[in-house]
């Protein structure tokens, strides 16, 4: 019989976005990770994930971190693998020309983060405080910047570059290689039953790629994947799913 494995994105799903983890939601956590294997997925780096979770939870609890969309993978505080694709200078001279032109009302700086395997890109940039932060994504409902950002890189450098864009967070677009987005991990899992939880399991999320290859592996069963509006909703499908009535 095999193992299970329970997969989970970070922000917006054990976390509010960039944030750290709700005391309630850390103290369920550590429970759940007592009787079950827990891997994490991120598009942020690391550090980022430490930040938000604690080290003590991630050297307890998390079998394998899996960040920057799967290019950098940790283990006990380790990195185990890394990526050393970067984005070639054509598409990054490209989204510094669209920063250039965006409307948005507030631009902090930290625009164009380089992480192994992966850049991720935000127009308010990644100083932003967390009111500049919601004023963006404000911004964003209203205009649908990040789409369009998205779909300009896509069109015009996603095939010559072999890479593609996809929505990353609240604020961010995330940048990595065709076939090296979050997808990539399942093959670590072979030997897992896998259940994944995520809160941009919608096409253009960065949680798709992963969300659509475990639908496929298992026949589109709608208990393998999860996807989920906020770290609320993710406790309580949590639960529905492995606590007996």
């Amino acid at each position: 019989m095999k193992e299970i494995a329970y997969i989970f994105d970070v922000d917006g799903t054990l976390t509010p976005s960039r944030e750290q983890i709700h005391s309630h939601m850390l103290e369920y956590m550590y429970e759940f990770a007592a009787d079950h294997e827990v891997f994490l997925v991120s598009g942020s780096d690391y550090a980022k994930t430490v930040e938000q979770l604690g080290e003590e939870f991630m050297m307890d609890s998390v079998q394998l971190s899996y960040n920057c969309s799967g290019n950098s993978v940790w283990e006990l505080g380790k990195e185990i693998r890394s990526s050393s694709w970067k984005l070639p200078g054509a598409g990054r001279n490209h989204l510094m020309d669209l920063l250039h032109t965006s409307k948005c009302p507030t631009k902090t700086g930290n625009h164009l983060e380089v992480r192994p395997g992966a850049v991720n890109f935000s127009t308010v940039g990644r100083n932003a405080t967390y009111e500049q932060r919601q004023e963006y994504i404000e911004f964003d409902k209203a205009t649908g910047e990040r789409q369009m950002i998205m779909d300009s890189f896509n069109t015009y450098f996603g095939p010559a570059l072999n890479c593609i864009a996809t929505n990353g967070g609240e604020t961010g677009i995330d940048i990595t290689q065709v076939g090296y987005d979050k997808r990539q991990i399942l093959s670590d899992f072979d030997d897992y039953t896998v259940y994944f939880f995520g809160d941009k399991c919608q096409p253009g999320g960065n949680d798709y790629p992963l969300a659509q290859a475990i639908s496929e592996r298992y026949n589109n069963a709608e208990d393998r994947v999860h996807p989920v509006k906020n770290w609320q909703d993710t406790l309580m499908k949590l639960k529905i799913l492995t606590e007996p009535d």
